[in-house]
């Protein structure tokens, strides 16, 4: 890949994730007993993340597969799926949501499963849970795996290593005003494993990779999603990638499974969902965002690819599919 194309398909990438929706709505910091048994129900249009800052856990996801944590090791899961962390695989499982804890901020709480004999706890960790939506990608969201651990040595992502370090400092410590910093360190760890799963290649998923790749596309998706309210014909689009009506819109089908003209009406309709449903829009200025002439038109088709009126949208505040 060229120098400017390696720009290219960067500006699209960062075009993409500038999208990324990803707030904090809970944080617990949880001290156990030596025995414990954690359960986290499943949340759509959300994310879990979990941090180890001192002794061990085993992850089990809703299919039965089993992780094994050590202190320093971090998870991502990214749609939100039920699972357990437990000390072995016999113990009672306590539903987390059930578990008093002691407010420590408007979003954070303390969270203790028991007491230990040892002036030491057995396990720490840090939980949160956070709205997850990668905005205007389409199709990204079902593409991402359901869980990334982010390992202690830092071999996958080694720019998160220091801000590992930082929370496990601050977990264990618990100075004053941890709370907060802890919540915004997890986002940003969040956000960077999602960042380092985009740029290497969101695991390789064909369509949306080579489309990010290839300079004959990418130009014409980073158009789009600069200007989603422009009026765009599929040679104005072709003329972004320099080649022909027809090749560009021959190559843009086979590499999305789209026509232009279709992926334009439904990047539109994803970005209203998210301005209705997230930013509370008026429904008249998310129209006329989006170069609706009408706010009649806009309605019409966001019912015609949503299912569902703009105003039902904005009352029942519903994860985006992704």
């Amino acid at each position: 890949m060229s120098a400017e194309q390696f720009a290219l398909s960067s500006d699209l990438i960062n075009e993409l994730l500038r999208g990324m929706r990803l707030r904090g709505v809970e944080y617990r910091r949880i001290q156990t007993s030596p025995s414990f048994g954690l359960g986290f129900a499943e949340k759509p249009g959300h994310a879990w993340f979990h941090f180890m800052a001192v002794g061990n856990a085993v992850l089990r996801m809703e299919d039965g597969t089993t992780y094994a944590l050590s202190a320093g090791n971090a998870v991502f899961i990214s749609h939100g799926a039920a699972h357990q962390l437990y000390s072995h695989a016999d113990v009672p499982v306590q539903d987390i949501d059930r578990l008093d804890g002691v407010p420590l901020g408007d979003t954070v709480s303390a969270v203790h499963t028991g007491t230990d004999a040892s002036p030491t706890p057995s396990t720490i960790l840090f939980n949160g849970c956070m709205e997850f939506e990668l905005g205007s990608i389409h199709g990204l969201g079902k593409l991402m795996p359901g869980l990334m651990l982010i390992d202690a040595d830092g071999q996958r992502y080694p720019g998160l290593v220091p801000i590992l370090t930082t929370m496990e400092r601050e977990v264990s410590a618990a100075r004053v005003g941890f709370a907060g910093i802890l919540a915004r360190l997890a986002d940003v760890v969040a956000a960077m494993v999602v960042r380092g799963w985009v740029e290497c290649a969101c695991g390789n998923a064909s369509g949306l990779v080579a489309a990010l790749r290839d300079p004959r596309l990418a130009g014409a998706l980073l158009a789009l999603h600069q200007q989603p309210g422009r009026d765009w014909t599929v040679a104005q689009l072709a003329e972004q990638c320099n080649t022909s009506r027809s090749a560009f819109a021959d190559r843009f089908q086979v590499t999305i499974g789209m026509t232009p003209l279709r992926y334009v009406t439904e990047l539109r309709m994803r970005l209203a969902s998210q301005w209705l449903t997230l930013e509370r829009l008026p429904i008249e200025e998310v129209a006329q965002r989006l170069g609706y002439t009408s706010q009649a038109a806009f309605s019409r088709a966001f019912k015609r690819v949503t299912g569902k009126t703009p105003g039902l949208s904005r009352k029942v505040r519903q994860p985006i599919v992704t």
